[in-house]
């Protein structure tokens, strides 16, 4: 049985993503968004152990416009220290 991952939690509030990067996104699929963020490529939903996003704020974002559960996404997780 796989241990529970927690919520993601924005590192930014959406007040400060860039208008034109969302609106790039916002012309992709959503099946395209998802496999953007899957682990072990450029790019992959990176959190910390908590579930605070380190990368993949802004695909996230649109993801959630549309109804999208994030929550239940893989995740790579990077210590916030580097012997964590």
């Amino acid at each position: 049985m796989e241990e529970p991952v927690p919520p993601l939690v924005p590192l930014h509030p959406d007040g400060q993503l860039i208008a034109s990067k969302l609106l790039e996104y916002r012309m992709l699929t959503t099946d395209v968004l998802v496999r953007s963020l899957a682990p072990h490529q450029p790019g992959s939903l990176k959190t910390r152990t908590n579930g605070t996003v380190v990368d993949g704020h802004h695909r996230l974002k649109v993801l959630r416009e549309r109804g999208f559960d994030v929550d239940r996404l893989p995740r790579e997780i990077v210590p916030k220290h580097p012997l964590d």
